[in-house]
């Protein structure tokens, strides 16, 4: 008899930072791994590194369903469409396909990327698509994790890049002296790849954050170590949001989204103690090796 070749883990996402990084922790321990892209060129890597590749689009039922047949698992993303008017309701017909060809193609089990302030109804900006996401897959009736991530330590990538060539450190994140959990993209990879090996039956939410909290004075006091001089933290107005995101691309929907999350996250109405459901989790990377990292590049 010859052995039964092991089912895959699926992984979306993995043009992007949590889903590459789920990806190569399952397969660094050895582990079947089936990757899902729209365009071909952009599995190459991961197929000359032993894995399967997928083609689907997250919006079509049919490639969805075929991507997600025959498999131990899935991570899923839900990625957003920031330069779009329409990026909610593109959201909500991304997580409807999601969840419809999940339940179509029988997963057993799915990890979902979310984010801290998802069970929060109103108030939370960009974050209302990630409660889309988790509301359409809870009703699909598949045992998921919602992994809730923290604030990503990367979001800090085009301040540090501003710090390092000007000076001063901006920041939409106030006052500068509050902290807040903040956790690592690799972490969040490495945690969706963990919770996918594990077992558990109906949904269960799981926060994310680092090994410990920031605030954009202690970035700041990152960044005055690195270079050797005084790093002053320059907290922009919400009346200056507008032109200092000038050059992201953002629609006028996404930029309302921004502005609301961010009061969201400076009045503490996005928190991660507002869910007491929640399993709480924390990842290794601290935000020094991150910056480490971004000032390297």
């Amino acid at each position: 008899m010859t052995a039964s070749i092991p089912l895959p883990y699926v992984v979306f996402g993995v043009t992007g930072r949590t889903g590459a990084a789920a990806a190569d922790a399952l397969l660094r321990d050895g582990l079947p791994v089936r990757v899902v892209v729209r365009d071909p060129a952009k599995g190459r890597l991961w197929a000359e590194r032993g894995a399967e590749v997928a083609l689907a689009d997250l919006t079509d039922l049919a490639s969805m369903t075929r991507a997600l047949t025959r498999v131990q698992g899935a991570y899923v993303v839900s990625p957003q469409h920031y330069n779009r008017e329409d990026l909610f309701q593109l959201a909500d017909l991304i997580a409807g396909t999601t969840a419809r060809a999940a339940a179509a193609a029988n997963v057993p089990k799915l990890v979902a990327l979310s984010s801290v302030g998802a069970d929060r109804e109103n108030g939370t900006g960009w974050i209302g698509m990630n409660r889309m996401f988790e509301q359409r897959l809870a009703e699909a009736g598949i045992a998921t994790v919602f992994l809730r991530a923290a604030y990503f330590m990367e979001n800090w990538m085009p301040m540090v890049g501003h710090a390092l060539r000007t000076g001063p450190l901006p920041t939409f994140l106030a006052p500068a002296r509050r902290r807040l959990p903040m956790v690592a993209t690799a972490d969040v990879g490495s945690a969706a790849a963990a919770l996918l090996q594990e077992e558990w039956k109906g949904t269960r939410v799981v926060n994310l954050a680092g090994p410990r909290d920031y605030a954009p004075n202690d970035v700041a006091a990152i960044l005055s170590s690195m270079l050797d001089k005084p790093v002053d933290v320059v907290v922009l107005p919400e009346a200056e949001w507008p032109q200092a995101l000038a050059d992201a691309g953002f629609s006028v929907a996404a930029l309302a989204g921004f502005t609301e999350m961010t009061r969201g996250l400076n009045s503490a109405l996005i928190d991660m103690g507002s869910d007491p459901s929640a399993i709480g989790r924390a990842g290794t990377k601290t935000l020094e090796q991150v910056i480490k990292d971004i000032a390297m590049k």
